[in-house]
């Protein structure tokens, strides 16, 4: 019954109309939104997890114990709290740093919010995968904690932060579809908008299969980059 109301003549129409003059606006704003969300959780996130790391009682950095658990109980809080109430909890902070709490713009802040500590554990990650023992000949060279960080730890771990990037991406991709509850925007939206409130559900398989192939793309980009960049590999 569902199955054919999808393929009424009228519906099928709408879906043609959609695809022409409002699914290509809406791709190009899931992918902006994507990719501006990433970086600048990238941006806050990966210092975040270079400290996380060097930071520690026996890391090249060491940092205050007290701000070291400040730090770990941040990351801990925000990733806690699902992105759905987490849209909501930061609407004073949306406006007033875009003016308004809906929009593909205004949806970039929550975005970020929720990416930036699940970026910097996936860093810390990242960063204690990288071999000790080439941390402790540079640490015998009379390398500064700064050399270290920047010419043998960051280095070292490229493929591995090139992998986990790639699955922050995906993950910012998912919550960008989520934001279209509040209006952010997106293939999310016309996803919510037609498939949820009009019941278009043709329109709405049509953006479910877009945005599985934004995924796809964007694994496929980064783990070929990720090979790419892994010495390990090459002969």
């Amino acid at each position: 019954m569902v199955l054919a109301s999808m393929f009424d003549p009228e519906k099928v129409e709408e879906a043609i109309y959609v695809l022409q003059n409002e699914i290509p606006l809406a791709t190009w704003e899931t992918v902006y939104v994507t990719i501006i969300a990433t970086a600048l959780s990238l941006l806050i996130g990966l210092p975040l997890g270079v400290i996380l790391v060097t930071g520690e009682k026996n890391g090249v950095l060491p940092l205050p114990k007290a701000l070291m658990a400040v730090i770990n109980v941040i990351i801990n809080l925000l990733r806690s709290i699902p992105f759905l109430i987490l849209m909501i909890v930061v609407f004073p902070l949306t406006r007033a740093i875009v003016g308004t709490v809906v929009g593909t713009v205004a949806s970039i802040v929550p975005l970020v919010i929720a990416s930036f500590p699940f970026v910097a554990r996936l860093v810390e990650s990242s960063l204690r995968d990288v071999d000790g023992n080439v941390i402790e000949a540079a640490v015998s060279m009379g390398a500064s904690p700064m050399q270290i960080i920047m010419k043998v730890m960051i280095p070292e771990s490229v493929p591995s932060l090139i992998s986990n990037i790639t699955i922050a991406i995906t993950t910012i991709l998912g919550y960008s579809a989520m934001s279209g509850i509040i209006g952010g925007g997106g293939l999310g939206k016309i996803a919510i908008n037609y498939g949820y409130y009009r019941y278009q559900y043709l329109i709405m398989i049509i953006a479910v299969i877009l945005l599985i192939v934004l995924v796809q793309i964007f694994q496929s980009v980064g783990t070929h980059w990720a090979i790419k960049s892994d010495k390990r590999l090459k002969r």
